[in-house]
């Protein structure tokens, strides 16, 4: 095996275990609900999850700014950017935290409206929503921790980080409705103590590994201009960036709930395809982050044009396993999501737009994890914005098809949008380097 594929894959790998388990670890939280007695505590518990993931899904930036700045640290051998890198992370994560502590009522008002959960449902989703709000600090300072070890070349820590929360989250809270009697409510102080016992671990795990890291800090390193200036355009880009995948989320969930709870099952149950694809897809585009921004910060093109190419075989791969899956037992897949034989029906109806999806996908999937290694955030934001407009364009003013498919259409066409403008701005980017060097 060449060296370059097994760096990829020590750092592919324990991304992938974390995208596998975690959902995974999270569904007992559901589970628990679902043993409370009524099926309302379920919606809650879908709910209350819903709203965080609304809530923090904008900063994502915190992981993805940080792992691409501190890979480029780690490239040039300066410890003393990557720390300030870290410093300058948690501060902002703390500083988002404490306005959204500070603006829970008005967010979890928002986030509910958008939802539109019944109204018992929406009694408890805003308890939930209530307490465990108070754990943003802890949640938002380990999305910049895990960032920062990923661009440290060191995806088993951030490994680490996910799965000891979520499971520290299962124990905690099977004690607190338990062991303690609270009921749902539980299930929110469970989430609570764990995401604090969380970055306690986290931080623990940071100085186990980096014991002289932050030792004889200045404050001048913290606020060099050029490097506030470079964090907020990639972390603004980001941001951007994700505002737009929100919105096409959104609508697309949107409208399909309009078209009939059989439509809106169905597509659900589609979309945990691309989800399933996107844990192993996710993991390739991590290892693109640490080793892409380490070539960059190396200087070395010839080693980041060479991992680009290892990270598309790779993806490829992986795309021809889903895609080959997908084409040839759609029903198998889908009987193994859902014991309801009419969506399973109805899913097998659409199985080519199942096919579509790895093939649409996985270069979008590749270029995010190089651009955002190379820093180039801007280019993964005009991207997703003419993918948006794509996706919107085709839904609202194509005539044909109609319905649900021509929904599909335009997620598809998204998809493959994103793919193509982050190719072709590669493109263009490498002719211009190769004519530098020539």
């Amino acid at each position: 095996m060449h060296s370059i594929d097994r760096q990829i894959l020590r750092i592919a790998l324990p991304s992938i275990i974390t995208n596998i388990t975690v959902p995974l670890l999270g569904l007992i939280d559901l589970t628990i609900a679902g043993h409370l007695g009524d099926a309302m505590f379920i919606g809650a518990m879908s709910v209350g999850a819903m709203m965080f993931n609304l809530t923090y899904w904008n900063f994502g930036f915190l992981r993805m700014g940080t792992s691409g700045i501190t890979a480029q640290a780690y490239g040039r051998g300066d410890m003393a950017a990557a720390r300030g890198a870290l410093v300058r992370a948690c501060a902002l994560a703390l500083a988002i935290a404490l306005t959204i502590v500070a603006l829970q009522h008005p967010l979890q008002r928002l986030t509910l409206a958008i939802i539109a959960p019944s109204p018992q449902v929406l009694a408890l989703a805003r308890s939930y929503y209530l307490i465990v709000v108070w754990g943003a600090p802890a949640v938002l300072t380990m999305m910049a921790l895990k960032g920062w070890f990923l661009g440290m070349q060191d995806s088993k820590s951030a490994m680490h980080i996910s799965i000891v929360v979520d499971s520290l989250n299962v124990v905690a809270s099977l004690v607190a409705v338990y062991g303690f009697g609270m009921g749902f409510i539980g299930i929110a102080i469970g989430t609570l103590v764990a995401e604090y016992l969380g970055l306690a671990f986290s931080i623990g795990l940071l100085a186990h590994k980096h014991p002289n890291l932050l030792r004889n800090l200045q404050l001048r390193e913290i606020l060099q201009w050029h490097e506030l200036k470079r964090m907020t355009a990639v972390n603004s880009h980001i941001f951007v960036r994700s505002f737009c995948m929100i919105l096409v989320t959104l609508s697309f969930v949107s409208i399909g709930a309009r078209s009939g709870d059989l439509t809106l099952a169905v597509n659900a149950l589609i979309m945990q395809l691309f989800i399933l694809f996107s844990y192993f897809m996710d993991g390739i585009a991590f290892a693109g982050e640490a080793l892409v921004g380490r070539f960059v910060g190396e200087g070395n093109h010839r080693m980041r044009h060479n991992c680009v190419k290892h990270l598309m075989v790779w993806g490829t791969l992986v795309m021809t396993l889903y895609a080959t899956a997908y084409t040839l037992l759609p029903r198998q897949i889908f009987t193994l999501l859902t014991s309801d034989a009419a969506v399973v029906n109805a899913a097998v109806g659409y199985r080519w737009w199942c096919l579509a999806i790895p093939l649409a996908s996985m270069a979008a999937f590749v270029w995010d994890g190089v651009f955002i290694g190379q820093t180039d955030t801007r280019g993964m934001l005009l991207a997703v914005m003419s993918a948006s407009a794509t996706f919107f364009a085709i839904y609202f003013l194509l005539p044909v098809p109609q319905g649900n498919n021509r929904l599909w259409l335009a997620f598809i066409a998204y998809l493959a949008m994103r793919s193509i403008m982050q190719t072709i701005i590669w493109l263009t980017k490498e002719k211009k380097i190769a004519h530098k060097i020539a």
